[in-house]
């Protein structure tokens, strides 16, 4: 299919990125990778006037921050595959990023156009969620940063105004005897998520919970924080926590569950208990061993 006619913007950086899109108001959608975008204009599900272009703007690669590492939102999925810098800094988000369709989308698709167009069944929404990310953007207003807990607003919404646009993503550290763990369930490799969680969880020295992050996707309208069952786990010693129990906090209570042709709510609910499980099972001796 063809898309729907538009006019075609590519801004030599980011500041004109913002003016033009203060300009053109909501008429205007901006493209990165375009790996979601694209099938969307295909389909005639999107009909934007004006497609701005950010392919000229920079704002790639990673980089450390301080102790935090902080990735630009046009790098792409398979640039932060190969980097070893992510890998050691934010080892969970390295492990997300294979998950992610084939090798040809992740050649095109960026971390900032995943995390824009806020996919509740995506995976790097929910590794920021799990390790408490924080979103840098840009308006003709100035520059503001928003905590990725705040940044997803509902089904493919998120907190950025038609004239923001996502600049860079901050992922703070995580020392200490940290594990990291992603798991997913969906009818075919790659293919989006029916259920799927990210784990961070961090031991202290005698074998309690200090911390830990537990983020759901796939089981809601946005990806979910599944901050009552990290509360109850905080605390408590490795040992006296089963792992069927964690996944039974996390997915207690869960609200809007999707239910379609691939299965049912009641499906789905089971399944994301199942593999919180397994990724806390996976995070948990990995923080033992480190």
């Amino acid at each position: 299919m063809k898309p729907p006619k538009f006019d075609y913007h590519a801004p030599a950086d980011i500041h004109q990125t913002v003016g033009l899109l203060a300009d053109l108001g909501e008429d205007a959608k901006v493209i990165a990778g375009g790996q979601s975008l694209v099938p969307l204009l295909a389909l005639r599900l999107s009909f934007p006037e004006h497609l701005v272009d950010l392919r000229h703007v920079g704002l790639r690669g990673a980089q450390a921050r301080g102790d935090a590492l902080w990735v630009g939102a046009c790098t792409t999925q398979a640039t932060i595959e190969r980097s070893a810098a992510v890998a050691a800094a934010v080892p969970l988000l390295a492990r997300a990023t294979p998950l992610i369709g084939h090798f040809q989308i992740r050649n095109r698709g960026t971390i900032g156009g995943s995390l824009a167009h806020a996919d509740a069944a995506a995976e790097y929404p929910a590794v920021a969620l799990a390790l408490g990310a924080e979103l840098e953007t840009l308006s003709p207003r100035g520059p503001r940063t928003i905590p990725a807990m705040s940044f997803f607003t509902g089904r493919w919404t998120t907190e950025l105004a038609t004239d923001e646009v996502v600049t860079g993503i901050v992922f703070p550290p995580w020392p200490g005897r940290c594990g990291f763990a992603i798991e997913e369930f969906a009818r075919r490799g790659h293919d989006f998520a029916l259920a799927g969680a990210a784990v961070a969880v961090e031991v202290a020295g005698g074998g309690s919970i200090e911390r830990c992050g537990i983020a759901l996707f796939g089981l809601g309208p946005v990806p979910l924080r599944a901050s009552a069952a990290e509360t109850a786990l905080i605390g408590s010693g490795v040992e006296d926590i089963a792992d069927d129990e964690v996944g039974r906090l996390a997915v207690a209570g869960l609200d809007g569950v999707p239910a379609d042709l691939h299965g049912s709510a009641g499906y789905r609910r089971q399944v994301g208990a199942v593999v919180v499980a397994r990724a806390w099972q996976r995070a948990v001796q990995e923080a033992r061993n480190a």
